[in-house]
């Protein structure tokens, strides 16, 4: 009989803003991987996230991480839009734009079992 595995939580990093998760977000998408964000809702707030791994960290293959950003008010839109030609803009939209990073934003029904969101009802 096959030994059933513990499924390992990752670890937990909040940001300050949203503006920091999309920053973080179209950093790792001009690197060429793809990225969205996942929302869910966990006890009244609403939690925005991306996941990550830090690579061969100590003796491990790597570490997993989540970044979040959490809200009382879900943002209104499908897409966090990054642009950063002069300043940086940042806005959450319907749909994508020319000249902007898009990241797409997936609603979730429940937190990922695999973070601390998932124990912690």
């Amino acid at each position: 009989m096959p030994q059933e595995r513990k499924l390992e939580r990752t670890a937990l990093v909040k940001v300050k803003s949203i503006n920091d998760l999309a920053r973080f977000a179209a950093s790792m998408f001009t690197l060429g991987q793809s990225v969205y964000i996942v929302h869910f809702e966990h006890k009244g707030e609403h939690i925005y996230g991306l996941f990550a791994v830090y690579h061969d960290y100590y003796n491990m293959y790597g570490l997993p991480i989540f970044y979040y950003y959490s809200s009382s008010e879900a943002l209104r839109g499908k897409y966090l839009l990054i642009r950063a030609e002069g300043s940086e803009q940042i806005m959450v939209s319907e749909g994508s734009k020319p000249g902007w990073v898009a990241i797409p934003i997936i609603s979730l029904e429940k937190p990922p079992p695999f973070t601390e969101f998932a124990g912690d009802k």
